[in-house]
């Protein structure tokens, strides 16, 4: 089991499997018998994936009384064997099952075909008199009791479970439909060798149904095993994540290398990593130059060119030469293990539109139940056949499945979070994945998002009042901005570098956020900034006012350079597009999206950017503070707002925003105030994760109209409502309980492999 410190200080979050649910209602159960502890803050099942996440206070509840009440539940808690891991435990739980399931097939296979066979071929008149002899029923009990009580034991004892905490389940109409049927044929069979043979039949009674019984079991084994397979189908994606985990690391201590279990690497260690082999850490590369596949991580298609400085993720695979890498997260705090909690906890988390679900899932049962009361009676009451009667109630016990309906969101939730996480779109929580589908503007910060953030000094415009040289302004400049962490502070410093400028150390260093800074260099009061921010600290401008605009007409940022008062200089600084942002803003308007550029640069510069993207309604001129209330703004007019920014100085409009979308670096993943992550730079992942948001919920819609549709359709047809109908053929007014069965053990089936679909969906 997985156990991690929860955002409240004195909670414990921990995930664990889960055995023995069979339906929504099963997974209601666990929840409502777990929020009756003191302590437990959170317990949320995630029913595809048989998972329980929850959230306890430790001073007050333990892990053990946590498994203790879902065991009293009539559930299981698979504890992982010493140094097995939670997938291990799980997949073992798993592969158990099936193979019950498998077993309990068989058996009731065995049992089951000679005794329908039987059955049948009395009934066609094809075994002459002799199938009509007493003692044949009692071959026909015979083979339906292994049937009923063994391969059948686990609905009875999960009835019994789910009736003793008040939620009834599908295993209730499950023992009570076949319980009906097989003790019927048991009365039935024993009154045949009473003198009361000849009133049964005489009344029409003298059918026996053990088939009945016999076959809906079968069958519904059948339809949990089909279920079972294609559930563990659900959860590919995070066994994929988890599967490049590496389990060894060669590090390099005290002059020696040594192999040793990746638990025991610890930050700061020198990781040596081979060709072809994973990268177990997340560090920096500190010698050697190589390319990493990074696809599984970030979705990146071609291998990223890796050398020294360069940062690597845990998990990814070193295609071509040897490096060393220093390791600077380990264990829990690695890329990998951050994506596996979020991706995890996202799909266990439960969708807005789940909440009806839960609410009719809560009282279905019991108004089935009622239903084939009412229609016992009904036809009794009408005339029918105490035989025709029983019928009709065992086929609408039967038909009716619960669990469909449960599976109908969580298993499109889970394999939509999931296909996501293989793109390097990471959704924080299901709501996020069910809202984004909802947006109607996307607003996408400049600098970072729609370009690459990494600007270059393109030009140096010298005053024609200042007597210095270009490396002296770029001398002043850098020097003054080495205290700064801002993008075009660090493209002056790289500029200087580059041009051999010797850098002085600044004094008396001021940021002014969205502005410029200030510092003392050779003796000298430094500005470099905005010309708003020059005309703020009232330097006077030397004329320089017009080649500002016409670098700004190239899209070009120009850093104003000011000593004493006096502006000396333009840098000029420029940021290009990124690759595929015009691509992806193409496929949002396509997809009829409005896109907006909001961004703190100059009017001129950010027109020039937006119309290289294809953006035509831009913010510009607005400080990181202000962001918010643009944000704001734009809701006010009635959209729906999904903001795209770095996540860091975009985090009060991320925040804001309906929906916060991050672009990640491929390390940083842990972006609180963001409810999806797009893992890699690449804008043209977004209009994927809005197409991924749409299909989830066509897919959850399909879903749940099959289930509804299903129950609202079938279950009048099993109560018999075609026969009060006209000229309805017979085998459409009676329907069997056994295709009954069939339908309701493959309408969970339909719904599982309708979700599975999204992993293969174009988007």
């Amino acid at each position: 089991m997985s156990a991690t410190t929860a955002p409240h200080a004195e909670s414990v979050q921990e995930v664990l499997p889960i055995s023995g649910m069979s339906c929504a209602n099963c997974a209601l159960t666990i929840e409502r018998n777990l929020r009756k502890l003191d302590g437990v803050l959170q317990a949320q099942v995630n029913l595809p994936r048989e998972r329980l996440l929850v959230v306890y206070n430790p001073q007050l509840v333990t892990h053990e009384a946590i498994v203790e009440r879902v065991r009293k539940a009539g559930y299981d808690v698979p504890t992982p064997a010493a140094e097995e891991s939670l997938e291990d435990a799980e997949s073992k739980a798993r592969k158990a099952e099936i193979a019950a399931q498998w077993r309990r097939f068989l058996i009731g296979a065995l049992f089951t075909v000679p005794l329908f066979a039987l059955s049948m071929g009395r009934d066609l008149g094809v075994l002459g008199n002799w199938a009509h002899q007493d003692w044949v029923n009692f071959l026909l009990w015979a083979l339906a009791t292994p049937v009923q009580f063994y391969v059948g034991r686990a609905y009875y004892s999960g009835a019994y479970r789910a009736l003793r905490s008040g939620v009834p389940n599908m295993d209730v109409l499950v023992a009570l439909g076949t319980s009906v049927a097989y003790f019927y044929s048991v009365v039935i069979t024993i009154l045949l060798t009473t003198s009361a043979a000849a009133d049964l039949h005489a009344l029409g009674a003298h059918h026996v149904y053990f088939e009945t019984a016999a076959v809906i079991i079968t069958l519904v084994v059948l339809g949990k095993l089909l279920e079972v397979r294609a559930k563990g189908q659900t959860g590919q994606a995070i066994r994929a994540l988890i599967g490049l985990r590496a389990k060894m690391a060669r590090v390099e201590r005290h002059g020696a290398q040594a192999d040793i279990p990746i638990e025991e690497v610890r930050v700061g260690d020198v990781v040596i990593v081979r060709e072809s082999e994973k990268i177990p850490v997340d560090g920096v590369v500190i010698e050697g130059v190589t390319s990493v596949d990074q696809s599984m991580l970030t979705g990146e298609s071609v291998p990223v060119l890796k050398t020294v400085g360069s940062e690597v993720i845990g998990g990814t695979l070193n295609k071509q030469g040897m490096i060393k890498v220093r390791a600077t997260r380990v264990g829990r705090e690695t890329a990998l293990a951050q994506i596996i909690r979020l991706v995890e906890t996202a799909q266990g988390s439960r969708a807005p539109i789940q909440r009806l679900v839960d609410q009719v899932s809560a009282i279905f049962v019991p108004v089935v139940i009622g239903v084939a009361v009412f229609t016992f009676v009904a036809w009794l009451l009408s005339g029918a056949s105490l035989a025709a009667a029983l019928l009709r109630m065992v086929a609408v016990l039967v038909i009716a499945c619960p669990c469909a309906m449960g599976l109908a969101t969580p298993t499109a939730v889970t394999v939509g979070i999931g296909r996501g996480a293989a793109l390097g779109i990471l959704f924080k929580n299901s709501a996020a994945l069910e809202q984004l589908r909802k947006v109607d503007a996307f607003v996408l910060d400049k600098t970072g998002t729609l370009t690459r953030g990494t600007p270059t000094v393109t030009d140096v415009v010298l005053s024609q009042a200042w007597s210095g040289t270009r490396q002296k302004a770029l001398e002043l400049a850098a020097s003054a901005e080495r205290g700064s962490q801002h993008p075009l502070g660090e493209a002056l410093v790289r500029a200087a570098e580059a041009e051999g400028v010797a850098l002085r150390e600044p004094r008396a260093f001021e940021s002014f956020v969205g502005q410029g800074v200030r510092a003392e260099v050779d003796g000298q009061t430094i500005l470099v900034g905005s010309e708003a921010f020059m005309r703020a600290q009232g330097v006077f401008l030397n004329g320089l006012e017009r080649e500002s605009a016409r670098l700004q007409a190239e899209a070009k940022t120009a850093l104003w350079l000011a000593a004493d008062g006096q502006a000396i200089a333009l840098i000029a600084a420029a940021d290009t597009l990124k690759e595929g942002a015009a691509e992806a803003v193409a496929a949002l308007h396509a997809l009829g999206k409005r896109v907006i550029m909001l961004t703190g640069d100059n009017e001129a510069t950010a027109r020039t950017i937006a119309s290289q993207a294809g953006i035509e309604r831009v913010v510009a001129n607005v400080l990181p503070s202000e962001k918010a209330a643009v944000i704001k703004a734009l809701q006010a007019e009635g959209l729906r707002v999904a903001m795209v920014g770095d996540g860091v100085n975009d985090s009060p409009s991320l925040a804001q925003a309906d929906i916060g979308i991050a672009i990640g670096t491929g390390t940083d993943v842990a972006i609180e105030t963001a409810d999806v992550t797009l893992m890699r730079g690449d804008l043209r992942v977004l209009p994927q994760a809005l197409k991924l948001s749409q299909l989830t919920m066509r897919t959850i819609r399909q879903n749940l109209l099959w289930a509804f549709g299903y129950n609202v359709a079938l279950i009048p047809v099993a109560a018999g409502a075609l026969a009060l109908l006209p000229n309805v053929p017979e085998a459409l007014a009676q329907l069997n309980p056994m295709l009954a069965a069939l339908a309701m053990a493959f309408s969970s089936v339909s719904v599982v492999t309708n979700s599975l679909r999204l992993r293969n969906a174009r988007l």
